[in-house]
């Protein structure tokens, strides 16, 4: 094991800009030469944690997502997710965002993982949940800024089926291939 010199400490975070939703921090440290750095990153404005749902059907489907995101202009194949931005748990939260974004209520909701989403340009967690005993009651109270379609795929399936559609044009999101194997290991 390499031991550092220094310890690697944060001297100060600094808010160069903030939106409605984001906010750009600079942060200063110390790194493990010595060395004064600095770092861009983003940050959630007014948010508790991110959560992620892997729902699956008695019928051994996997639920997904598609919908349109402006930052990579196009479509993106993923598992419903969304923000814990009212005080909810994180399972709270999860629970939420799988009715709102696909119409479908968990009986029982599995911690699956937790870490961070890209951590070279931001501070945020991702805390995943597997859904099941999923039930259909009805699409929730959807966020204006959505419009998602939801897919049903067999679990026998999924690897042709996110090929098909990734060879349609769709983007495909990489989370979704290690948290159908988390998955797999609790079904």
């Amino acid at each position: 094991m390499l031991k550092n010199l220094y310890p690697i400490k944060i001297i100060e975070k600094k808010t160069v800009f903030e939106g409605r939703f984001i906010k750009f921090v600079l942060t200063r440290f110390i790194d493990s030469s010595g060395i004064m750095r600095e770092w861009e990153s983003i940050e959630r404005v007014n948010c508790r944690g991110i959560v992620a749902i892997v729902p699956v059907t008695s019928a051994g489907e996997f639920l997904l997502i598609r919908q349109f995101r402006p930052p990579v202009n196009g479509f993106v194949v993923e598992f419903p997710a969304g923000l814990n931005d009212r005080g909810d748990t994180l399972e709270g939260a999860a629970r939420r965002e799988l009715i709102e974004e696909t119409g479908y209520s968990a009986e029982e909701m599995i911690f699956l993982a937790e870490g961070p989403l890209s951590s070279g340009a931001s501070g945020e967690i991702l805390t995943v949940f597997l859904a099941k005993g999923i039930e259909f009651t009805g699409i929730g109270r959807r966020d204006e800024t959505e419009d998602i379609e939801v897919l049903k795929i067999p679990s026998g399936n999924i690897e042709s089926a996110l090929s098909d559609l990734q060879a349609e044009g769709n983007y495909i999101d990489l989370k979704v291939y290690g948290l159908i194997e988390l998955a797999k290991k609790h079904l």
